[in-house]
């Protein structure tokens, strides 16, 4: 899908609550070509990414880019990196938390305020704007007012926020960005009223602010799941952890501010896991590994079968020659 003259979105339906409606892994540049974020490192993702370039691309993939380290964001950079010959762009930031995902080679250190400027194509400005997550960035091409906000802003919904000061941070950063005109989140629609958006965003925070501090006046000592219950009776189910941490976010803020006690719980002591359940983990894991080595080579035996005739389905094959007139 066209964003603006020098962005394209490859949408990969979602069924996961957590991603609403699709994710996207974006393609900004012509000659010089940059991937914004690349999905779980599954086949579907890598086959939507695949199909798009053998369909509608005339550049391959120099560099490949994220906005931060969740693995439905950065699972393809090994991938990029022996598929599609791109080099790998991350924030310092994001390193240590992208163990076992980072090729051994050909990976480059973003610097938030250092613009990347794509040979044939746009500047893209690197913005550090954690909240989402530590190492969070966005990126913003002005020329065309186009913004890439991986999980700071959603196309349809709003997001988890680790640390709600640094949120609101970001948020305003990014009102007070000139020319803006689409936000292309990494999951749901494309936002085509971005300051609104924006703007929403931030009185939802406050509105949830104020909402908890309702629910602790009214109830008293409570947990921060109690509170969950309560702002959010219709949740999807599967989201109650994610709704349970930003209410935490919250609390932790209002703490900070002193405007709020916090009762210290007592944490459950962790036991290690039983040897048998160890074993277990470990024969899962090679169950694994050897599905995906069959599956491997049952994919290239398809492949090698296209390539030589089928002598397994004839003894003798059936022959062809012209007849009568028609060899004249």
């Amino acid at each position: 899908m066209k964003v603006s003259a020098s962005v394209r979105a490859v949408q990969v339906p979602e069924d996961n609550p957590m991603n609403p409606e699709c994710t996207t892994i974006y393609i900004v540049g012509k000659e010089q070509v940059l991937t914004i974020d690349s999905g779980y490192a599954i086949d579907r993702y890598r086959w939507f990414l695949k199909g798009y370039l053998a369909a509608a691309e005339q550049a391959e993939i120099a560099m490949a880019a994220i906005t931060h380290h969740h693995y439905d964001h950065s699972g393809n950079l090994k991938w990029a990196v022996q598929e599609l010959d791109a080099d790998v762009l991350v924030s310092k930031d994001a390193v240590p938390l992208l163990k076992g995902r980072l090729p051994r080679n050909r990976v480059e250190r973003l610097e938030p305020g250092k613009p990347l400027k794509l040979e044939g194509g746009p500047t893209v400005h690197v913005l550090k704007t954690p909240g989402h997550s530590v190492d969070s960035l966005c990126y913003y091409i002005e020329e065309e007012g186009v913004l890439f906000t991986g999980d700071t802003m959603l196309g349809s919904t709003t997001t988890t926020v680790h640390n709600l000061g640094d949120y609101r941070r970001s948020l305003e950063q990014l009102l007070e960005l000139p020319n803006l005109k689409v936000i292309c989140p990494g999951h749901g629609p494309l936002v085509h009223d971005p300051r609104e958006r924006l703007q929403t965003y931030i009185e939802h925070r406050n509105m949830r602010e104020r909402q908890i501090l309702e629910v602790l006046q009214r109830k008293g000592l409570t947990t921060s799941w109690d509170i969950m219950l309560e702002l959010y009776p219709d949740i999807d189910t599967r989201l109650r952890r994610a709704a349970d941490n930003n209410v935490r976010s919250h609390l932790t803020e209002l703490a900070e501010q002193g405007r709020i006690k916090v009762h210290e719980g007592v944490p459950k002591k962790k036991r290690g896991p039983s040897q048998r359940a160890v074993e277990h983990a470990r024969e899962r894991e090679r169950v694994i590994k050897r599905a995906k080595r069959y599956e491997e080579q049952a994919r290239r035996a398809e492949v090698r079968a296209q390539e030589n005739p089928p002598a397994d389905e004839w003894k003798d094959p059936p022959r062809y020659e012209l007849q009568g007139s028609a060899r004249d």
